[in-house]
């Protein structure tokens, strides 16, 4: 596995690199294939919370998990968890629905246990929400979505003609996704 640890707003000290190691270190013996972890270690705002950013890219499958705590060790830990559950779901999805697909091969998650779903429910739908098709751009559909109080707006951008989603960044900046 290839980790790559950096810091933004902090220096990443010898004990914090091998603490990262060590954590994340143990999602390498889950994956046959190479793979290649970017972690990203940052100190944010005027609390000066500890930010833990993972970026973990292996065969086309990418995991993602971020954590603030006041400590960047507890960070770390967190962040360790939450992509050790994400691999669970996913190969468990995997095993589940995508056994005799090409492309994800199961054999990448063969030697992890599977996860406990005792107290787990499986995705449950809990509301469908139909929105206008009404053509909008950019800047009516950030003040609609300013307007409704979401964090996020599904729209149909009529200068791309093509259905597009605006969303709020914790910066307090805005984020366009669109299809290619």
């Amino acid at each position: 596995m290839k980790l790559i640890v950096h810091g933004k707003n902090v220096t990443v000290t010898p004990a914090l690199q091998e603490y990262v190691e060590r954590k994340l270190g143990r999602l390498e013996s889950w994956f046959e294939e190479a793979c290649d972890m970017h972690v990203t270690l940052s100190v944010q705002g005027h609390k000066q919370l500890h930010v833990a950013e993972v970026m973990m890219t292996c065969k086309g499958i990418v995991l993602r998990a971020e954590e603030k705590r006041d400590d960047m060790y507890a960070s770390i830990d967190v962040v360790a968890d939450k992509l050790e559950r994400q691999t669970h779901k996913f190969k468990d999805k995997i095993k589940q629905r995508l056994r005799h697909q090409t492309g994800i091969k199961a054999h990448l998650f063969e030697n992890v246990e599977p996860l406990n779903r005792e107290n787990e429910s499986p995705f449950e739908l809990a509301r469908m929400k139909t929105v206008p098709n009404k053509p909008e751009d950019i800047e009516e559909a950030i003040l609609q979505m300013n307007m409704l109080d979401h964090n996020f707006h599904l729209f149909f951008n009529r200068d791309s003609n093509k259905t597009e989603l605006v969303y709020r960044r914790n910066d307090g900046t805005y984020g366009l996704i669109t299809t290619a």
